[in-house]
């Protein structure tokens, strides 16, 4: 008998954000080459461009489109219905859910004035970022003629509540279709019976579903890095790094001051503890959150260091983290909101504070139904974008960065967690008596 052979070892995967760092830098390295020897008006340049990168490009982004609103739909009523019996819950469960809008409105109002202020994506040659447009362009061109038609002052906010939810879905109305998903959540909230836990798992099953595929469709985005930075970069040339790097810097400025100025008056103010205490007892949960760019997978983590190293009471510790892994993502929210407001600057697009106002509104909102997973908040970024009139395939400039601010961003929501955990049990206890069960 012939001896059988070992089979060879399997070799390790390159993480994903690693493709697409080297997707990020092949396209952009090419971009140059292509921008400094031919132009973008040389014919090779363009027949690349026209039928090679940009169909790429736009296949990665009609993928994520197909699937956002599916996902924020599911993602939003669970969150929403993963408070448990409002009833049940009280003081706990309010208490939790208003400090999760104030601290998400704070962060996105933090990074609004900051960008609006600093200007990271201004002063880039309008003809320069029209010719990019004009590259992708079907659908930037609908949804920018789409807005000029979208309703404005009181009839913006009466369309927030949809005559009809599948139109509103089939027209992009992702407010209507936000509203109704809270509508829903509230619903299975106040409603227990064997047919709601029924719908409430078969939404579950939808959210679980759309993961998937998502995360099926982000294994493509090294080669949309590749196709995007390479059509930037042959338009650009070497501005692109100086906008994208003020692009970084903004991000990164606004998420250290919520994380250390917001946060830390939160403890002092309204649970009466040291921020540097809590800081040094959170470490662990916060290297785990930077390290995986999930707040799902910190999850384990998170609990186990509120409980051990903050003494928080469990059954406030459980709920409020468990909610907030999902529903408490105000890194996320300020890093949607300086995106979007970066691209209009890039492509010359003023936002009226209406507009803004919107922004704010549907990132409060996104940062409840994100997915608390690698990449979650692209989706939302494109989806606002087409909302106020801003071409989504403009996240293509992004891509390439989103990795380490993803992992910036995953810190501050984890930490953001732990923190209203703390507040909240400030006078709580864990008398049995008054425990609340985790959902």
């Amino acid at each position: 008998m012939t001896p059988q052979t070992k089979p060879a070892a399997k070799r390790e995967r390159l993480p994903l954000h690693w493709k697409m760092a080297i997707g990020f830098i092949a396209g952009l390295l090419l971009g140059l080459v292509a921008h400094y020897a031919g132009g973008a008006d040389a014919a090779w340049v363009q027949w690349l461009t026209e039928w090679v990168t940009q169909p790429v490009g736009t296949l990665f982004l009609r993928l994520i489109f197909m699937l956002v609103l599916p996902l924020l739909f599911s993602a939003l009523v669970v969150g929403v219905a993963e408070m448990g019996d409002i009833h049940a819950l009280g003081r706990i469960g309010w208490k939790t859910l208003g400090l999760t809008v104030l601290v998400s409105g704070i962060a996105v109002v933090l990074g609004l004035v900051l960008v609006n202020w600093l200007q990271p994506g201004a002063g880039v040659d309008p003809g320069v970022a029209q010719q990019l447009l004009s590259e992708g362009a079907e659908r930037a061109q609908a949804i920018v003629s789409g807005s000029r038609d979208a309703p404005q002052g009181l009839n913006l906010l009466l369309s927030i509540v949809p005559d009809n939810v599948v139109g509103a879905a089939a027209s992009n109305g992702i407010l209507a279709v936000m509203f109704f998903a809270l509508m829903v959540g509230v619903g299975l909230v106040l409603t227990d019976s064997p047919a709601t836990r029924t719908l409430l798992r078969g939404i579950e099953g939808l959210f679980e579903v759309s993961m998937v595929l998502i995360g099926l469709v982000i294994k493509l985005a090294p080669y949309a890095v590749f196709c995007f930075m390479f059509n930037l970069a042959a338009l650009f040339g070497w501005e692109l790094l100086a906008r994208l790097g003020a692009y970084v810097g903004v991000v990164l400025l606004a998420l250290a001051i919520h994380m250390f100025v917001v946060y830390s008056v939160f403890l002092r103010v309204l649970a009466g503890k040291s921020p540097l205490h809590f800081f040094r007892g959170i470490q662990e949960a916060m290297v785990m959150a930077f390290s995986t760019a999930s707040s799902n997978a910190t999850l384990p983590t998170a609990l186990h260091v509120a409980e051990a190293e903050l003494r928080l009471p469990s059954k406030v510790s459980r709920f409020v983290l468990t909610v907030g892994a999902t529903a408490n993502q105000n890194g996320t929210a300020l890093f949607e909101g300086v995106t979007v407001l970066f691209l209009a600057q890039f492509f010359g697009i003023e936002l009226s504070l209406v507009q803004q106002a919107t922004v704010m509104f549907v990132c409060i909102l996104g940062g409840i139904g994100t997915a608390g997973v690698p990449a979650g908040s692209l989706p939302v970024v494109a989806l606002i974008c087409g909302m106020v009139g801003v071409p989504p395939e403009g996240i293509g400039l992004i891509l390439g960065v989103d990795r380490l601010l993803d992992m910036c961003r995953t810190t501050i929501n984890v930490t953001g967690d732990l923190m209203i955990a703390t507040v909240v049990s400030t006078g709580e206890t864990d008398d049995p008596a008054v425990a609340v069960e985790v959902p």
